[in-house]
């Protein structure tokens, strides 16, 4: 489950074609920020998300697993979160990014991942 989590959805073929940095950021129930910075690392890619100001400023590490869909033209990601869940995730600090942070991020996600997690 843990590598569903940090993987693009199958027959995503805007993954090989865009770079998300700069794209803005919906949950399900509206913006979020704008993606600060993405990886496309196999079994491990996700989006870091600036929030602005609706959430102090803090950036959160969004796993690619959540993501709905992308807008190329709109240059717009979905995420399969509410605003609430995603304020209520755990903080990323690149810093102290190690193992035991990316299973806390993943056993977060896997229920918004749309793959029937816990």
């Amino acid at each position: 489950m843990d590598d569903i989590i940090w993987s693009y959805r199958e027959g995503n073929d805007w993954m090989r074609e865009s770079d998300l940095v700069g794209f803005d950021v919906e949950a399900t129930d509206g913006r979020i920020g704008t993606v600060d910075e993405a990886s496309t690392e196999a079994s491990g890619s996700w989006l870091v998300v600036d929030t602005g100001s609706w959430l102090t400023g803090k950036r959160r590490l969004v796993p690619a697993g959540t993501i709905s869909g992308v807008d190329l033209d709109g240059r717009l990601v979905m995420v399969n979160m509410t605003k609430e869940q995603i304020k209520a995730a755990p903080d990323y600090d690149k810093d102290t990014w190690d193992d035991d942070t990316r299973v806390e991020h993943a056993d977060y996600y896997v229920p918004y991942s749309g793959t029937g997690g816990a």
